[in-house]
């Protein structure tokens, strides 16, 4: 009886996730589209078109909108995996851009069971964990446009 209560409450959150980053004003502007978040927070697809509100001047995707693109998923998927224990912050992140994006790029987030326990493992022996991820950005003949490295910091709360 609890399990199917507890089903539609995360697919409530889940949903309300989705609207809120659809009417986030920076990707409202850019043009980002949150196309796919899976109830257990461990995939999301993100996209966006070109458009004349995310170009820049020779009429390519604008760097700061790629990276706004992937900017917060792997701190909100390790959030809603990780509970309410843990504080998770992102601390750094560089992004490599390979080609100019001239169609509608997206990214694929995953979030793996072996990267959940890393996480519990690592706190166990250390106060901080400080993960890298790795996202690329493809345009929509699947060739690589940028990749980006993101480096979490993770520790329990205290009590």
């Amino acid at each position: 009886m609890l399990r199917p209560l507890l089903k539609r409450t995360r697919r409530a959150m889940t949903e309300r996730l989705d609207l809120v980053l659809r009417l986030y004003p920076p990707y409202l502007g850019a043009g980002i589209r949150v196309r796919h978040i899976a109830p257990d927070y461990r995939h999301i697809r993100v996209e966006m078109p070109l458009k004349l509100t995310n170009q820049n001047y020779v009429g390519t995707h604008f760097g700061g909108s790629l990276y706004a693109m992937v900017d917060p998923f792997f701190m909100l998927m390790l959030l809603k995996n990780l509970g309410p224990e843990v504080v998770v912050w992102d601390k750094s992140a560089t992004i490599a851009f390979k080609r100019p994006g001239r169609s509608t790029v997206h990214a694929e987030f995953r979030l793996t069971q072996e990267d959940i326990d890393k996480v519990w493992l690592a706190l166990e022996n250390q106060r901080v964990y400080e993960p890298v991820f790795e996202v690329e950005i493809r345009d929509q003949k699947g060739e690589l446009v940028a990749r980006v490295e993101k480096t979490l910091y993770i520790r329990r709360k205290e009590s």
